[in-house]
């Protein structure tokens, strides 16, 4: 996917496919391609799927919360003259979906959450961030996933490489802070976009009773179990993953 990338102007991102166009909202210590089988698939099944990066280290200190990275999805959805997306977001993406729809309701289509913050999510722990620990991040790392080999050597590396930059870290705690401060749950009742809750069972870090959550307050949604899976559904059980979306995309006739 890095390889089909597009930088035009303050914009970077990827895109494929034809027909509703699904705008993929990564997490805070995620990548573009953890969602590689999701751009895969769908391009390739009537949906025009675009993947930005999202600014999460070049905004100002000041400006590196929630409220501005929403604001990022409304400039970026501007420059590519999309009046209405759904919106599919993991982790930290998934809370940015939700401010976004908060905020401009008639741009959103659907809403798509798969272990979202904006209710509760259980970061790295009280001592997070152990600079220089390579094998505490490691373990940290694993402890996202079902399955500790998902979290690569390539994906640790990654990690231990940005809780070891002063500047990363400070962005990072301001999100994170800034993800507690919105909390969704006032707005969610109002929320009346259909939404597809597609949630790993052994979930550790958005558990399982913030599905349930999300599930009860918002007025128009489904919930999805996948079993012996962790935080990132589409990266750790990507096929189920798919099947899910699509089906319930069909159903709603999204």
């Amino acid at each position: 996917m890095t390889d089909t990338l597009k930088t035009e102007g303050k914009f970077t991102y990827a895109e494929a496919g034809k027909g509703p166009t699904i705008i993929v909202l990564h997490g805070l210590m995620g990548a573009l391609s953890n969602f590689g089988a999701t751009y895969n698939h769908f391009p390739n099944n009537g949906y025009k799927v675009i993947i930005p990066e999202l600014p999460l280290y070049s905004l100002p200190l000041i400006k590196t919360n929630v409220k501005h990275l929403a604001s990022f999805l409304k400039e970026f959805l501007e420059f590519k003259k999309i009046d209405k997306a759904i919106l599919l977001g993991n982790s930290l993406g998934g809370h940015i979906a939700l401010y976004f729809t908060k905020h401009y309701p008639e741009k959103v289509n659907a809403l798509v959450l798969t272990g979202s913050s904006g209710l509760y999510e259980k970061a790295m722990g009280d001592s997070f961030p152990k600079r220089g620990n390579y094998e505490y991040i490691e373990q940290k790392a694993r402890e996202v996933f079902y399955d500790p080999k998902i979290a690569t050597k390539e994906l640790v590396d990654d990690v231990y490489s940005t809780v070891n930059d002063r500047m990363k870290v400070l962005k990072t705690l301001s999100i994170a802070k800034s993800a507690i401060r919105h909390n969704m749950a006032k707005d969610l009742p109002e929320m009346k976009q259909p939404t597809c809750l597609i949630w790993g069972k052994q979930d550790t870090v958005t558990p399982p009773d913030v599905a349930d959550e999300f599930n009860k307050l918002l007025p128009d949604s489904d919930l999805f179990w996948i079993d012996k899976c962790g935080h990132a559904a589409m990266m750790e059980k990507p096929e189920e993953f798919n099947t899910i979306l699509h089906t319930w995309l069909t159903s709603r006739n999204i």
